[in-house]
């Protein structure tokens, strides 16, 4: 199995919830371990976004998600924004890499800054400390420099910085094309298997003539 075996998905209160939902049915599919955390603002986009309305209690959501992904029982972990108690609050106990998508610009200032007020920015902090991966998904339109400046600031302490723009050279039919466009690109950072977009160049044929 390549890429890490256990993964920190974040999704904070940014558009973009599909992307969420759908990097976290890839990773089940691909039997990775899966510690779940959301905030309530996400919740409300998700709800906003999408026709999936989730348990407001982790112990709830985390049934229902392992129903709704087809996961195997304790395949998915989730856990309430102050469970300090958490394997991701601790560099002891954190999975190997952490994604937060969508990743507010109120979440990626926190995290430039280590706030640590809630079990998100905790877990991000973590990976920070422990030298761990970090993936940032941000979606925002206009970034201000504020924005920027904590991007920069983030990107020199190592953290992958993947805004979610999807390309078009795939020629995309679909909203689910663009929202697997960016999933994917999060798939190949993380080095987990992934066939939603063929790799640059892996379809091209080169003539012997």
């Amino acid at each position: 199995m390549t890429g890490p075996q256990r993964i920190t998905l974040a999704m904070t209160g940014a558009s973009g919830a599909q992307y969420g939902l759908r990097l976290l049915d890839c990773l089940v599919q691909e039997e990775r371990e899966v510690h779940f955390l959301i905030s309530k603002a996400a919740q409300l986009v998700l709800a906003t976004e999408t026709d999936v309305v989730l348990p407001a209690k982790p112990q709830a959501m985390q049934a229902f998600l392992t129903e709704y992904t087809g996961a195997a029982p304790g395949q998915i972990r989730v856990y309430g924004k102050e469970d300090w108690m958490a394997p991701v609050a601790s560099g002891s106990g954190a999975p190997a890499a952490m994604v937060v998508v969508p990743c507010s610009t109120g979440t990626l200032s926190a995290i430039a800054t280590g706030a640590c007020n809630n079990l998100i920015e905790r877990a991000a902090d973590v990976a920070l400390k422990e030298r761990r991966q970090l993936i940032l998904v941000p979606r925002e339109a206009p970034y201000s420099s504020i924005h920027l400046e904590n991007m920069l600031k983030l990107s020199n302490m190592g953290v992958t910085i993947l805004p979610a723009s999807p390309g078009f050279y795939n020629q995309p039919q679909t909203v689910e094309d663009l929202v697997d466009f960016v999933v994917a690109r999060i798939l190949n950072c993380l080095g987990v298997p992934q066939d939603l977009l063929p790799r640059w160049g892996e379809h091209h044929l080169v003539s012997e003539d």
